[in-house]
């Protein structure tokens, strides 16, 4: 990752989900279980191994992005909901070990995003979420960057899981 050497923050989103989103772990195949936890967990061990041998002096925050789906599990989403659960565990941990370092690691859980992801749902399923969300509507894609502001957060703050879900959980 040499390409990031000036960087004060490292903000990291991936992630994936088997189509049908809605699949029961019997379902799933051990290459779907696979491909989701390599890429909604074990990506972020590599983004964080590729900058460790400076020690992530170069970083000031570092803030993952997670779902409220880590936070909370998702029937018919195990696989997503633990590769989620992951990240935060992982937020928690590397903020104790960075924390001596002055380094500020927390994650973002966000909510129903309004994404490609969210396409195969029907208009009835679309609209029974919107209606489970006290917000009352899907966060649109513009909109998620308010959750953000994070990057503004006191600097003592680190280990922290900040839920951006319209009231969801």
């Amino acid at each position: 990752n040499k390409f990031i050497r000036n960087v004060h923050i490292l903000m990291y989103s991936s992630t994936m989900q088997v189509f049908p989103i809605i699949n029961l772990l019997t379902d799933m195949t051990d290459e779907d279980w696979n491909r989701i936890i390599q890429t909604n967990l074990s990506s972020y061990f590599t983004v964080a191994e590729g900058d460790s041998s400076d020690g992530f002096q170069t970083f000031r925050k570092i803030i993952n992005i997670s779902s409220m789906w880590g936070t909370s599990g998702a029937s018919c989403e195990v696989a997503y909901s633990a590769s989620k659960s992951g990240i935060n565990g992982f937020t928690k941990a590397l903020a104790k070990e960075l924390a001596p370092s002055n380094v500020q690691v927390n994650a973002i859980a966000c909510g129903v995003i309004d994404t490609s992801m969210n396409d195969q749902l029907t208009s009835e399923e679309r609209k029974a979420l919107e209606e489970e969300i006290p917000a009352a509507d899907m966060v649109l894609q513009k909109n998620r960057s308010d959750g953000m502001n994070i990057v503004h957060a006191p600097e003592y703050m680190t280990g922290q899981i900040i839920g951006v879900d319209g009231g969801f959980l």
